[in-house]
């Protein structure tokens, strides 16, 4: 999977007692990216205080609202209003893939089960996410690095909502350290790939990564692109190659 298609459909299911409503213009917009999203659908209990910013957003962005009280205190029925709700649209919904907006591991086997029906399978979350739901998705994006927060100037809260709704405010940006445990798994990835003469299209490479660790982005570690994160690494070669094409520049990399 990679960003250059744009045709694909999705089905967008938001935990809405799981993501701050302020993040959810920026992850439409990364979804952009990859396709187009034919469901948008959010789970939670509406007449919940601390749920109240969603509800202008809902027409702002023409989300369907998934009503579910909290009938019984400690059970999550949002969570399984999704999962019921992402069966359904897999075998009737004529999509190709699911983005899963949530930091609950509960969606793990969700994730995995939609991935073993041959969708591709999108996950948003805070970098507090577990692993294993990090690993069932084909790409996990943390929405700590997304722009957020212009939602919150033009949703007025009230003192009663901030106390009702601590989450409200998203975490800071943040930036994971370039380590070298991350340098590993780039310059294995090149020799995984690598033929005669060493070098790897850049494209192809981050494919790979990407397959390894579903949460790989430049942008976890303050680089906005590949191509840019690439050239800090002093270990790895970087070649432009001009192609027939006008301003058209292809990359390639090799291990030093």
């Amino acid at each position: 999977m990679n960003a250059q298609n744009k045709d694909l459909k999705f089905a967008v299911l938001i935990d809405a007692d799981n993501i701050s409503y302020q993040y959810i213009g920026a992850i439409l917009e990364e979804i952009a990216k990859y396709g187009s999203p034919t469901f948008k659908r959010l789970y939670g209990d509406m007449t919940n205080p601390y749920l109240s910013g969603w509800k202008s957003i809902l027409l702002k962005y023409a989300i369907t609202p998934i009503q579910q009280f909290g009938y019984t205190i400690g059970k999550n029925s949002s969570d399984s209003a999704l999962i019921i709700d992402a069966m359904d649209i897999l075998y009737t919904g004529n999509i190709d893939g699911f983005c899963i907006i949530s930091s609950d591991s509960d969606f793990t086997r969700l994730a995995t089960r939609l991935r073993e029906a041959g969708k591709i399978v999108l996950g948003f979350g805070e970098q507090k996410t577990p692993e294993a739901f990090i690993a069932a998705c084909n790409r996990f994006t943390f929405i700590e690095i997304l722009d957020a927060g212009e939602e919150e100037e033009k949703q007025p809260v009230t003192p009663q909502e901030k106390k009702s709704a601590p989450r409200t405010n998203p975490p800071r940006k943040s930036t994971v350290k370039l380590d070298t445990n991350l340098i590993r798994l780039i310059k294995n990835s090149i020799n995984d790939l690598a033929e005669d003469d060493e070098w790897v299209f850049l494209g192809t490479l981050g494919n790979l990564i990407m397959k390894k660790k579903p949460e790989f982005d430049p942008r976890n570690y303050g680089f906005k692109k590949l191509l840019d994160l690439i050239r800090s690494i002093k270990t790895i070669e970087l070649h432009e190659r001009h192609t027939s094409r006008e301003n058209v520049t292809h990359f390639y990399v090799r291990n030093k």
